[in-house]
């Protein structure tokens, strides 16, 4: 008698009989072995992975090959079985050289086998890793529309499947639309379930952020197309109304020419709250479907917080147990109504939903600490509740600043996005994130090789010395270092260098002790500023080296002569070019930041003002300010009547 093989946790090991089975040459045999995978693997997935790991699925997609309809039947079926949810799967189905062999059984003979390789194949182009299409081949589109103009709903799904998965650039939505696959898949609107869903699904893909695609379907059938998407927001099955509402939302958001009536707004509010309480996969589908139904839009915003959404998402975060994916959407459905309105943001509060979000900043789950993240930082914009200090305590600060050292970037990125908001404090309550270590965790990631680390880590260090007093300005600097910071206003990311600047802009604001910090180690910030005057062509770096000269202009007469030296070096012929360029600029923003410079640098009882207007003439800077005081804007206006007149208390000689 044989001995057993040993066996692992799952009951398989390399030395599996099933194998031999697996590749038998008789077809008996292969044939139950394969029967028998399938069914030890359909709605298991640990035993997917182990039989993927034993090296089954090569030997289950040779049997495609096999002249036996049965067989190559139940092959396909073991295939689908494997590829479904299971990314793994469908890389080892791929692997194994399945896809060409089941795209070419779509033409066999036996209807079986046909529909048995096209079910494997929706199961496939449900995964990211599917073959993208190429719409552009002339025989693959003729192909496409073989697949939807077929009576089987296995292809009319496949052709569905395909657009879904591979249907993402404008240009791929155009020739969608004028080859004919957006009409037949309108068509499909009148057919079965599967059909009806494929369609809904796939029209959303041509449509989405594309007005030309959206006009094309408006227009199909004299409208009745987008008047059957409507109808089916009512119809009896919960996935069908999630799908007609995701439809109209990629329209809705695609043009402002249609849907924009209030009935069709609210309609879609209360039909995708009431979706909320599906078990299933569209209870977790239908938050994400809310979000990009209201996000960035207040009035559709006010509609939900009238429908008592807050309160809706509020008694689905106090189930136990909440699915990763549900609680996710609900995270970011809540960070989408709170984003722009306080009334929701009080609502939010009243309800005590921060302990719940909190809570979730801890979570197992990457992508719940990421979405808790995100939904702090839309409730933090609340500047009532700032200036109370409703954030900064522990309960809120210490779990975030722990997310800073996440091992996902996602997590840290949508930490810091919190972050920024919260120490953006009005109340001296900043102590309570240095406490927590918050400063030195946001300095170690100004240093971090990943630009939106460093990005984000240098607009919250911006963010806490905002208005900040002397002492809390100073742990900072010293934390961070000048040489740093002037390294930082130098990043490769320009993003990053904007960010630099207005960290510096914020440490020189204020008393003279404020503007020292530029003339730390003898000035190496001072000069990384002039370095990005003189060569960024990015406006909002302008914009923010500007204001950093005119808060150094501000200071003593030390300080201005820097800042003259800066702007008209004795050395260097032209190099003051920039200046004038900022004071001519397109960009209203930029020459009211460069007239502020002229202004500070003139101040009247400054020992010094009336050298600096000698030398500011010469450059051509005072003829180019009498020239502003007719500016289009009236900030620029305003600024240079102001720099003029401190100007002519001089004498205009």
């Amino acid at each position: 008698m044989p001995t057993p093989s040993a066996s692992s946790a799952t009951g398989l090991s390399s030395s599996d009989p099933i194998l031999d089975r697996l590749a038998s040459s008789d077809g008996a045999v292969k044939f139950i072995a394969i029967r028998e995978v399938k069914n030890h693997i359909i709605g298991n997935r640990t035993k997917k992975l182990s039989y993927i790991k034993l090296g089954a699925v090569p030997a289950v997609a040779a049997a495609l090959a096999d002249s036996d309809p049965n067989l190559i039947v139940q092959s396909a079926a073991a295939l689908g079985s494997f590829a479904c949810g299971v990314d793994a799967g469908v890389r080892a189905v791929l692997d194994a050289g399945a896809f060409p062999l089941l795209i070419g059984l779509l033409s066999a003979p036996d209807e079986k086998v046909l529909d048995a390789a096209a079910r494997t194949l929706r199961m496939i182009y449900q995964s990211k890793l599917a073959p993208k299409y190429d719409f552009f081949q002339e025989e693959n589109m003729q192909f496409l529309l073989s697949l939807l103009k077929s009576e089987n709903e296995n292809l009319t799904g496949l052709g569905a499947g395909i657009v879904i998965h591979s249907c993402k650039t404008i240009g791929e939505q155009n020739i969608l639309c004028h080859t004919g696959v957006l009409e037949k898949l309108t068509s499909l609107l009148d057919g079965s379930l599967s059909q009806r869903d494929a369609s809904l699904e796939s029209l959303a893909a041509i449509i989405r952020d594309n007005p030309a695609a959206v006009s094309n379907f408006v227009e199909l059938r004299c409208g009745r197309a987008l008047h059957c998407v409507t109808e089916l927001t009512k119809d009896k099955y919960p996935r069908t109304r999630l799908l007609a509402c995701l439809c109209l939302i990629s329209l809705k958001n695609s043009s402002t020419c249609y849907l924009q009536d209030i009935g069709i707004k609210t309609k879609l509010v209360y039909i995708l709250l009431e979706l909320l309480d599906d078990s299933g996969k569209v209870g977790d589908e239908a938050s994400f479907a809310f979000s990009s139904l209201i996000a960035e839009k207040e009035d559709l915003q006010k509609l939900a917080f009238e429908a008592n959404a807050i309160n809706k998402f509020n008694c689905l975060l106090q189930k136990h147990p909440i699915q990763p994916k549900r609680l996710e959407g609900v995270l970011l459905a809540l960070a989408d109504l709170c984003s722009k309105l306080e009334c929701c943001r009080s609502s939010f509060l009243s309800l005590q939903v921060l302990n719940l979000v909190i809570d979730a900043l801890t979570h197992e789950d990457a992508s719940v600490r990421t979405a808790a993240c995100i939904c702090l930082r839309s409730v933090s914009r609340s500047i009532k509740n700032l200036s109370a200090g409703r954030f900064m305590n522990e309960r809120v600060v210490f779990p975030l600043v722990q997310l800073l050292s996440d091992l996902s970037t996602s997590v840290q990125v949508a930490a810091l996005g919190a972050i920024s908001n919260i120490v953006v404090d009005f109340l001296p309550h900043k102590s309570t994130f240095v406490q927590c270590g918050g400063i030195k965790e946001l300095v170690q990631l100004t240093k971090s090789m990943d630009s939106s680390l460093r990005l984000n880590a240098v607009w919250a260090l911006r963010n806490m010395v905002f208005l900040a007093d002397t002492i809390c300005k100073e742990g900072v600097f010293v934390e961070l270092t000048a040489s740093s910071m002037a390294s930082l206003i130098c990043d490769p990311e320009p993003s990053v260098q904007e960010q630099a600047l207005a960290l510096v802009r914020n440490f020189v604001d204020g008393c003279l002790y404020s503007v020292e910090h530029a003339f730390a180690e003898d000035g190496i910030i001072l000069d990384a500023v002039g370095r990005q005057l003189q060569k960024s062509s990015k406006i909002e770096i302008g914009i923010q080296g500007m204001y950093i000269l005119s808060n150094i202009a501000s200071g003593n007469e030390f300080h201005k002569e820097a800042v003259m030296h800066l702007l008209f070096p004795q050395d260097e012929n032209g190099s003051h070019s920039f200046f004038e360029q900022f004071l001519q600029s397109p960009d209203s923003r930029l020459r009211t930041a460069a007239v502020w410079v002229v202004v500070n640098l003139t101040f009247p009882a400054s020992p010094g003002a009336f050298g600096r207007i000698v030398n500011m003439r010469s450059f051509g800077i005072v003829s180019r300010i009498k020239k502003m005081v007719n500016d289009s804007c009236m900030d620029v206006k305003l600024r240079a009547r102001l720099a003029l007149g401190q100007i002519i208390a001089f004498g205009d000689s």
